[in-house]
């Protein structure tokens, strides 16, 4: 897909993502920050930790998102049993008496890891390789995922009884942690009036699979003025304790900071975020706008921080001002 300019890209794209969101809203009721935030995490190439309780149509919503952008979907029940060959797949001996490699379902373009926290670190692990290099190896043999490829993970945050947490290195991979949160009511009116009639409504395709490549492409080009570049990292700096640049609420709440990796998804996400909203250029409003969803999950709150309430929204706030 060829473009005479980055600013015809950026045109084209505008008025893709404004049918995309009318097309995921002929299912899904509301939630427009939660399918932007989807959106911004596909176009930059990211993956997405969505957190919130069951029956908010976490699984509709990803599975809705998939069909209007043409891609493979598969979902994944994380169990305590499952194991990592249930996720990259396993070797067989075929009837040749040859071994064969029968493909997981990480093999599609949208994988949708449901209650990610139900499985424990060996199979939790076996998503890292795939969502960092777009491969997985089996059997010494390393198999390329196709592009785009694009995780969604969920979490129930109410249940801590027989979940295993996901370690700092694996939240790490994922550039967005969004809560969903529960409808309005008059949202609840809808969802019950549009769940009970009996409809059906069809999804449209608005995208093919090149075009989504293309448009992470041109994500990529989109310039970046110095002192956004430097409010971006700043913000990632600052929240590292007891260094030359820590906010003092860092020192005070936090053990430990984001990494270089939130700096980068603050810029990738600022883009993004920019040029949905018809800009050529990201500002310090963009960065803003993805900073919590970008360092929620990267910041390590001290036992002080829980004891007084702090959470990490409120800190990120604080970053903020």
């Amino acid at each position: 897909m060829q473009f005479k300019s980055d600013v015809e890209a950026v045109d084209a794209l505008v008025e893709k993502y404004k049918v995309l969101k009318n097309e995921v809203a002929k299912v899904i009721v509301g939630q427009d920050e939660i399918v932007k935030s989807l959106i911004i995490c596909i176009f930059s190439k990211g993956h997405c930790l969505l957190v919130g309780v069951p029956g908010l149509a976490k699984t509709l919503m990803v599975n809705t998102l998939a069909k209007a952008l043409g891609l493979s979907y598969n979902r994944i029940q994380f169990t305590p049993d499952l194991m990592p060959s249930d996720i990259i797949g396993t070797e067989i001996l075929d009837e040749t008496r040859k071994f064969r490699f029968i493909k997981g379902p990480v093999f599609a373009n949208v994988l949708l890891a449901d209650e990610i926290n139900r499985t424990p670190p060996k199979t939790q692990s076996a998503l890292l390789e795939a969502m960092q290099e777009k491969a997985v190896t089996a059997a010494g043999t390393t198999y390329k995922l196709d592009e785009p490829f694009f995780v969604l993970a969920t979490q129930n945050p109410i249940e801590q009884e027989g979940t295993y947490p996901l370690p700092e290195a694996q939240l790490d991979r994922f550039m967005f942690n969004v809560w969903l949160d529960y409808p309005s009511f008059q949202e609840e009116v809808d969802i019950v009036k549009a769940t009970t009639s009996g409809l059906d409504p069809q999804v449209k395709l608005v995208l093919s699979k090149e075009e989504i490549v293309a448009y992470q492409e041109v994500l990529q080009k989109i310039p970046v003025t110095e002192n956004v570049l430097n409010y971006a990292v700043n913000l990632a700096v600052k929240s590292r304790p007891k260094t030359a640049k820590s906010h003092p609420w860092a020192n005070d709440y936090l053990s430990w900071g984001a990494g270089p990796r939130a700096s980068q998804y603050l810029i990738i996400g600022a883009k993004a975020n920019a040029v949905i909203n018809g800009k050529y250029s990201p500002d310090i409003e963009d960065v803003k706008a993805v900073a919590v969803s970008v360092l929620r999950h990267r910041i390590v709150r001290n036992y002080k921080a829980e004891a007084e309430g702090i959470d990490a929204e409120k800190i990120v706030a604080e970053f903020l001002k």
